[in-house]
């Protein structure tokens, strides 16, 4: 069963933090010095915030997270259908995670993630300030 993934760029963590545990009514899954996750059931969502994209606050980028390859590979064939250019990254290092992901960016210009999380890291991943492709720097890890 797939998970909606939304990803908020914040000012400051902590008080984002004490404000999305109050609405959830529980503390972050994972939480770091720049980043918290809820992986809630309740409505069912992966729900991240981070400090990382600078002075830019607000939504940082969309998505849904598979739980297998037939699912992953199901979401990039319906984007491919959507007539977007889709972006195949493969294992990528992002957000603490090692996922297997695919990006687009809607005709709003809202960047959308299609990933399947294969492991845990324990750094954020690359910097996206060192992307040179705006729609790429965009996103988490782009």
């Amino acid at each position: 069963m797939k998970r909606f993934h939304v990803h908020v760029a914040v000012r400051d963590l902590k008080q984002s933090i004490r404000f999305y545990s109050s609405l959830f009514g529980t503390a972050p899954s994972i939480e770091k010095p720049d980043y918290a996750k809820w992986m809630l059931d309740d409505p069912r969502i992966n729900f991240a915030i981070s400090t990382r994209a600078g002075a830019e606050t607000g939504i940082d980028h969309l998505g849904i997270q598979a739980e297998s390859n037939d699912e992953l590979e199901d979401l990039s064939s319906r984007l491919a259908q959507a007539d977007v250019a889709t972006t195949a990254r493969g294992v990528a290092s992002c957000c603490y995670a090692k996922s297997d992901k695919y990006w687009v960016t809607d005709p709003q210009g809202v960047a959308w993630e299609s990933f399947r999380t294969l492991d845990t890291i324990p750094v954020y991943g690359v910097d996206r300030k060192a992307k040179s492709d705006p729609a790429e720097a965009k996103a988490c890890c782009g």
